[in-house]
């Protein structure tokens, strides 16, 4: 049975790591090395290019932070999660949701990201 709650958590952590080392180090503590990322912004395959799109994100939305919001859901090997980003103590207006696969290790092999709440342009 799997953590998923620490997984998760894990993940979140990975996206509001801003130096680009330490980044790298967790990346590889919960990603397997081949591990895909998926959203309807884009697809990375492996870890340096989800660390790219980690920095992406960062550099999109800056002074912004990932949160999770309510419980994460998991059987087997797949859970899935709500969170949001936004400026630190205040209300986000980004939000969404993600499905993650797991493998044996409980490192994540896959994520499918959607995007719930996004400011119009």
């Amino acid at each position: 049975m799997f953590d998923f709650e620490t997984i998760a958590a894990r993940y979140i952590d990975s996206w509001n790591e801003r130096d680009a080392g330490a980044l790298r180090t967790v990346i590889a503590s919960v990603w397997a090395e081949d591990g895909r990322y998926t959203d309807p912004l884009g697809d990375s395959e492996g870890r340096e290019a989800i660390v790219a799109t980690i920095a992406g994100a960062q550099a999109r939305f800056p002074g912004f932070v990932f949160r999770l919001t309510g419980p994460v859901d998991g059987h087997h090997n797949l859970c899935r999660f709500a969170w949001e980003l936004g400026p630190e103590g205040a209300e986000a207006p980004i939000a969404g949701s993600d499905v993650a696969l797991v493998d044996p290790d409980g490192a994540l092999k896959r994520v499918v990201g959607f995007l719930d709440r996004v400011p119009a342009a």
